[in-house]
């Protein structure tokens, strides 16, 4: 399998949790912004990553976005599972991963772009990177009241999750599922961000977690954690 992506992104770190977590190899090719459209029109009809190639008779070519490729995985490599046994218990799980990817994400991109872009432009103030962070704020219509609500978005969000996380193992059943991940891949840019760190502790020592259990190297800002030798 062949995994297309943006190495920064979020959504891209979720597909490779859900990978990583099935167990199954594959490659990845990091694809340039901009340039990456013409690989992607003719492939899925869409311009975002990730995009997954299967490269195996009777799977399609390409399946494109995070959650079709977890529910791609999860139909062909059912074990381990990501999803639950009973429906009711599946569908709160599907729920909280459709929250977590149209809402909780899209906020986290704003704040962490803005965040990039001001206070954390030593993180990488090269002109290369800069242009890059430009460029989305650009895309996404940044301004200091979009950013405004999208920090409010994000404290009622991990609020909610800290009531799930602080007091179980896993947001729904028994087992890590696939809310479980797209939590700590979403919520992973947070960690370059020392306020939410001081803030949060709690919601960084379950990311790490989940990396640990899905063998995929802990974001910036967490790698120098200890979870990587347990």
């Amino acid at each position: 399998m062949r995994l297309l992506q943006f190495s920064t992104s979020h959504y891209c770190r979720k597909a490779r949790l859900t990978l990583g977590y099935k167990g199954i190899s594959y490659e990845v090719e990091n694809l340039t912004p901009g340039a990456h459209v013409l690989k992607l029109k003719p492939l899925v009809g869409t311009t975002t990553l990730p995009v997954l190639l299967p490269e195996q008779t009777k799977h399609p070519i390409a399946v494109g976005d995070s959650t079709a490729i977890a529910q791609f995985l999860e139909a062909h490599y059912p074990n381990p599972p990501l999803s639950l046994p009973t429906s009711s218990a599946a569908a709160e799980m599907w729920m909280i991963e459709d929250w977590l990817d149209e809402s909780i994400g899209t906020a986290t991109r704003f704040v962490y772009y803005d965040f990039r872009s001001k206070a954390g432009k030593s993180i990488d103030p090269s002109i290369a990177s800069q242009l890059v962070i430009g460029v989305v704020r650009w895309q996404y219509g940044m301004n200091p009241t979009r950013v405004k609500l999208a920090e409010q978005r994000l404290e009622s969000g991990v609020n909610s999750l800290g009531e799930r996380w602080k007091t179980q193992d896993y947001l729904v059943g028994d087992r890590l599922t696939i809310a479980d991940i797209t939590a700590a891949a979403l919520l992973s840019p947070l960690a370059l961000i020392p306020s939410y760190r001081q803030r949060y502790p709690w919601l960084f020592d379950r990311i790490c977690q989940v990396h640990h259990r899905c063998r995929e190297p802990l974001p910036p800002g967490l790698q120098e954690e200890p979870w990587g030798d347990r």
